[in-house]
């Protein structure tokens, strides 16, 4: 399989923060496609999943509330509906498994669903609940298809980082605050540093195969990801004006829905990254490397893209949610 080898540099890409959905998916074709999408019913996954099924991809959307995925998908008739809570590991696995049943290849999967700076809680392990359900829940799933992934030949997996991850590194030795204080903006902080850091361990075992892996900065986008939040904090991002309404400003990284969903979209679908993969990318490019202090501006954080975090973040996931196998897809 030919690689590329991309720097964590931007490129020459035709577009730009300001590129939205239907931009980016403008001459994009998915005939023939499968492709699944976590948190694929509001924000900016139902987003991701109209557009990839209007460009012919079939689509599967696990969902934790059939109900409330079936009522804002219910006019996509290329779109599927399936059961699947992602901080349930069975779940996840009885998920997966109807999907192998089907024999199909799986050529994208976009891993969107997410939680944010939520009250603090552990899953029935004891792990704490955003790196439970950010990155290990989406680990188990990715694991579980791995077979239908590895079966297309040519895919790609895109998980949702976030500008959060400059709040926090991975905290290998109290990933859980069991010492700690709990402080949920840097939990958050280190579940979004290891959605990016998985990227990077996924993709080094699947280039071989064709199978490459992103992550992304989608955007400031005020959306369901912030029902923890109150509305102080909320009014202390900025994104509302002075009568109320939201701000668009791509510029600031305060972005639509439909911008928000378009680095997602170019990281599955561009035919500039054919090749390429273990990357950050965002505003429809990929991201600079920028340095570890340097706080709510543009780009990736060194711990956030280090080959040998992502080696360490890999072993702890292994030890906490399974081995990552490949089994083959009978």
């Amino acid at each position: 399989m030919h690689t590329t080898i991309f720097p964590q540099a931007p490129i020459a890409s035709p577009f730009h923060a300001a590129s939205t959905a239907a931009d980016v998916m403008a001459d994009i074709r998915l005939d023939g496609k499968h492709a699944i999408v976590t948190g694929g019913y509001s924000g900016l996954g139902l987003e991701m999943v109209r557009s990839l099924a209007r460009a012919g991809a079939q689509v599967t959307v696990p969902a934790r509330d059939l109900a409330r995925a079936r009522q804002a998908l219910d006019d996509e008739p290329n779109v599927i509906v399936d059961a699947m809570d992602l901080a349930d590991p069975a779940s996840i696995e009885a998920f997966a498994g109807r999907c192998l049943a089907m024999r199909r290849p799986l050529h994208l999967l976009i891993n969107s669903a997410g939680v944010m700076a939520t009250p603090f809680a552990r899953d029935p392990r004891g792990v704490e609940w955003q790196f439970a359900v950010n990155h290990l829940g989406h680990f188990r799933l990715t694991a579980a298809l791995w077979p239908a992934l590895l079966e297309a030949g040519d895919a790609r997996v895109v998980s949702m980082s976030s500008r959060g991850h400059q709040l926090a590194p991975v905290d290998f030795d109290d990933v859980s605050f069991v010492r700690r204080p709990y402080d949920k903006w840097i939990a958050y902080g280190q579940s979004k540093t290891a959605n990016a850091l998985f990227a990077v361990g996924l993709d080094r075992r699947g280039r071989v195969a064709g199978v490459r892996a992103f992550s992304v900065h989608p955007g400031s986008v005020l959306g369901p990801l912030a029902r923890h939040l109150t509305p102080e904090e909320i009014a202390a991002f900025g994104v509302h004006d002075a009568d109320g309404g939201l701000v668009v400003a791509p510029e600031r990284d305060l972005k639509t829905p439909a911008q928000g969903a378009a680095t997602a979209l170019w990281c599955a679908t561009s035919p500039l990254l054919q090749g390429v993969g273990g990357l950050y990318c965002e505003d429809c490019n990929i991201a600079p490397l920028a340095a570890a202090g340097d706080t709510g501006r543009s780009g990736v954080r060194p711990w956030a893209a280090d080959p040998a975090q992502a080696e360490r973040l890999w072993a702890l996931s292994e030890q906490l949610a399974g081995k990552f196998e490949a089994r083959p897809l009978t």
